[in-house]
């Protein structure tokens, strides 16, 4: 009669085993824009469909890169971190399957009740015991898919990982070279700064100017020594910053000159909004997040239900050992346990899981929202930075061309030296920007990749 009890009981239970109470996951719906850039037509090819290393055609940066991603440390962190949810999640799935265990032992106990009457009492058993709790009403396969989509959120967020330090390495690198190019800007400067000292001093010696000019060009050329320092500082700073990114010590970094120019291809595609959703990993890693809360929910809910287990022990047992061998013994049981009356606590638990949920809902909209604007920015400064780079490219001229102007109408008397410095001033000023825009030409297309989700496959 009791093994028909117990019989019964694991088929009751095996078809209840489908049964999986709590909400489905279902993704979120947004009114994606049709197109990621105004007045342009969907184009299914996209930049970011290219890998990183076609995007940045430079050798030296390739090898940069290449090391920096095998020995980056937070790269090792978020490896070491998919093992830990990939473990993690192992346990959460065993917890669906009966649990096997064993036991040998050998034990004495005496005992005296009444001080009078001691009894000896050994025993020695070897048993085997199975213990399965039936997940009837879906509580353990929503821990299971929470550890999953925790693992698969870890995956995502080490994609966006390697996207968001191949961007930093790739800034990094041009703002170094930018930086050296700058270096050399000041050092002609300083040069020129000097010869116009000495020409001054001629001059003045020669009575043909007063001390005035002279002093001027001495200031000039203190102001102008002023930028070396801080300059070879923010160089070095640079090359520490880029060791550091590649899990180096600090150190020189290889790299190459500042190009004189760059042109940018006219027609920029960006493919269409859907592909973004698929391709960035923090959208993707999102979604995971939000996965992760509704089975967050689906737990809180079946905790509310009672639990079946399942208990099953087998083996041998005697108080002689001549007769352990034939003294079998087994244990059946089934337990239902579940709540009665818990002051309102894991209803609450459940509410407030639902909370978090509808949390990760708006978490999710905000990060859609967030990665629109950010490639619609990028897409901005990829249209204007060509225009602001001729403008600088034009002023660059022009201000060259009125410095040598003025330092000829000073040598011959016709302006004094003041116009000359402002002419110079005007250069200098010129020269920097226009290597800065070369600089923002190249950050423009790390941008621009980073924020279509680019070179994460790879």
């Amino acid at each position: 009669m009791k093994t028909r009890l117990i019989i019964s009981a694991l088929l009751l239970a095996f078809s209840l085993w489908g049964c999986k109470l709590g909400q489905k996951y279902v993704k979120p719906q947004m009114a994606i824009p049709p197109t990621l850039e105004n007045g342009h037509e969907r184009d299914t090819f996209s930049i970011a469909d290219l890998a990183w290393w076609e995007i940045y055609n430079d050798s030296i940066l390739f090898r940069l890169i290449n090391h920096t991603l095998e020995h980056n440390k937070d790269l090792r962190i978020a490896d070491a971190r998919i093992k830990e949810l990939a473990a993690r999640k192992r346990v959460e799935l065993a917890g669906l399957f009966p649990t096997v265990n064993g036991q040998a032992y050998v034990q004495k106990e005496g005992l005296n009740y009444g001080g009078d009457n001691f009894k000896n009492d050994p025993e020695e058993g070897l048993k085997a015991s199975l213990s399965w709790e039936l997940d009837l009403w879906g509580n353990l396969r929503w821990t299971n898919d929470r550890g999953k989509a925790l693992l698969m959120e870890s995956v995502e967020n080490r994609r966006g990982l390697t996207i968001s330090i191949i961007a930093q390495v790739a800034q990094a690198y041009f703002e170094l070279v930018a930086l050296d190019n700058e270096l050399s800007i000041v050092t002609r400067t300083l040069a020129a700064r000097k010869e116009s000292v000495r020409l001054a001093k001629i001059r003045f010696e020669g009575g043909l100017t007063s001390e005035t000019a002279y002093q001027q060009a001495k200031m000039e050329l203190a102001r102008t020594a002023t930028h070396i320092p801080i300059i070879e500082r923010d160089i070095a700073l640079k090359e520490n910053e880029i060791s550091f990114l590649a899990g180096s010590f600090p150190s020189a970094v290889e790299r190459s000159r500042q190009p004189g120019h760059i042109n940018l291809p006219e027609d920029l595609p960006v493919g269409l909004p859907s592909t973004l959703l698929e391709r960035r990993p923090d959208l993707r890693a999102a979604e995971q997040r939000l996965i992760a809360a509704n089975a967050a929910v689906g737990v809180a809910y079946t905790n509310r239900f009672p639990r079946l287990t399942l208990t099953a022990t087998g083996g041998l047992e005697s108080d002689e050992f001549s007769d352990f061998f034939k003294s079998p013994m087994h244990f059946l049981s089934a337990s239902l346990l579940g709540p009665i009356f818990d002051f309102g606590r894991r209803q609450g638990a459940y509410r407030a899981q639902q909370a978090v949920y509808e949390q990760e809902c708006y978490n999710y909209e905000k990060t859609v929202l967030g990665a629109f604007m950010e490639v619609r920015n990028a897409i901005v400064d990829y249209n204007k930075i060509q225009e602001i780079y001729e403008s600088m490219a034009e002023l660059e001229q022009a201000s060259k061309t009125t410095m040598e102007l003025a330092q000829l109408q000073y040598i011959n008397g016709v302006i004094g030296y003041i116009d000359v410095l402002d002419a110079q001033r005007s250069y200098f000023d010129a020269q920097i920007n226009l290597s800065n825009a070369i600089r923002n030409k190249e950050l423009v297309i790390v941008r621009l990749y980073k924020a279509l989700g680019g070179g994460w496959q790879q």
